[in-house]
């Protein structure tokens, strides 16, 4: 494609995706189904375009104002995802004058929300939260795309055999630092028509997700909830954990979430996974599993603001009142999901937030309102399935599972977990 007109679609995308009506990675994929034509190097620039802008909206609407031309072929010439040389084939020399000056912008000049790219009340509850040099580091991880992460199906291969599989298919690929059963492949590769992929050997799947899994440490022979499973991953990785005996239900209030899980389903080997799409978490069918199940995990709808690498459009559709909302949901969700343990049950509540209204205060809320839940330290029960460096992965004593992308170089994570007193 020219780039005059890679260009032009660019900044139609672009526009698209700022409208911020609907998920970011919905809006890219509607769009390509409506741009059939595209080849695959250069839906990736558009794709890689529109992912630049979301990240630093901020910072290109301000370098814009010195521009001319339509907004958004301003804001995809700043986000442009190919070599400058190329870009500039599609601009005027005016243009190419302009970019110049905008990348002859050194970093230090800019004022701090140009730096970090967060809404202000965001940015004031991490620096809160971390600290100004932590918080720095933070900022700047959240900008980066997060790596390409793997969770090896040990129910059909083992790791090595999964990366001499991927190996052979020209993708390289290293053992996760943390979970025993992921590995982070270079860069970007196309997966899909892989074999390695296709029998169900390997599944993306970020780390940190693949240690709420692990954190459950559900057995062989157990009865067992995924309480808000959306599209299975971690569904799939407790049955494969469970060696697919017993019985693994995966609840969720959206029947199309689950039809997700279909072919991952039957992809995996998997015979012990039944979903089930319930109207709400006070469901009839989760009160007739009362007090029955060995283990229970909930992870709760949330903000989302700890994938922001892979869904930098959150930053900008989350606002504190929604945050507030989702805190007193998942305050009801893990109440109602608790009653399904056992005496002795093991329950853990997680999200992918960053911030502590929707993870240790809720975890907090929970235990003060449930003498009958007695709270586990993560980093023990992670020390004891022999995670490396388990400790560095939580926070409170260990109490909590706490991940971070500039620290763990995975999404963000929380998790609490408690037994069930007998």
């Amino acid at each position: 494609m020219h780039p005059k007109t890679l260009l032009d679609t660019a900044a139609e995308l672009v526009r698209r995706v700022l409208l911020l009506d609907h998920p970011a990675d919905a809006v890219v994929s509607r769009f390509f189904r409506e741009h059939r034509g595209l080849g695959p190097r250069e839906r990736a620039t558009l794709a890689e375009t529109a992912y630049a802008v979301l990240r630093r909206k901020p910072l290109v609407e301000h370098l814009a104002r010195a521009g001319s031309g339509a907004r958004e072929r301003r804001l995809a010439i700043l986000g442009f995802a190919a070599p400058r040389d190329f870009l500039k084939q599609a601009l005027t020399d005016k243009e190419k004058a302009w970019l110049d000056a905008c990348d002859a912008v050194a970093p230090a000049e800019l004022l701090p929300q140009y730096r970090h790219n967060l809404p202000a009340w965001l940015a004031d509850r991490l620096l809160a939260q971390l600290g100004a040099a932590e918080f720095d580091a933070l900022a700047a991880a959240l900008l980066e795309g997060a790596p390409l992460d793997l969770r090896v199906n040990t129910l059909l291969t083992k790791r090595e055999q999964a990366a001499q599989a991927l190996q052979a298919a020209g993708v390289e690929s290293a053992p996760t630092p943390h979970s025993p059963w992921g590995l982070r492949a270079a860069g970007k590769p196309a997966l899909n028509k892989l074999d390695v992929f296709t029998s169900g050997a390997v599944e993306v799947q970020d780390e940190g997700s693949q240690l709420l899994a692990l954190l459950l440490d559900a057995r062989r022979g157990e009865m067992v909830a995924d309480f808000c499973a959306g599209a299975g991953g971690k569904t799939l990785a407790i049955g494969a954990a469970m060696r697919s005996t017993g019985r693994l239900y995966a609840f969720d209030v959206s029947a199309h979430r689950l039809e997700a899980l279909k072919p991952r389903l039957a992809r995996s080997g998997l015979s012990n996974v039944h979903p089930v799409a319930i109207a709400h978490e006070r469901d009839e069918r989760i009160k007739r599993l009362a007090g029955k199940l060995d283990r229970v995990l909930v992870d709760a709808p949330c903000s989302g603001l700890g994938t922001l690498r892979r869904n930098p459009d959150l930053k900008w559709r989350q606002s504190p009142d929604g945050v507030r909302e989702l805190a007193a949901k998942q305050q009801a969700i893990v109440t109602s999901a608790a009653r399904l343990l056992k005496p002795g049950g093991r329950l853990v509540y997680a999200t992918c937030s960053l911030l502590p209204d929707e993870n240790e205060d809720v975890a907090q809320a929970f235990g003060a309102a449930h003498p009958d839940f007695a709270p586990l330290n993560a980093a023990d029960l992670l020390q004891a399935l022999k995670v490396p460096d388990a400790a560095a992965l939580c926070s409170g004593e260990g109490r909590f599972l706490r991940l971070w992308p500039h620290r763990h170089g995975t999404d963000g994570f929380f998790a609490a977990a408690w037994q069930r007193k007998t």
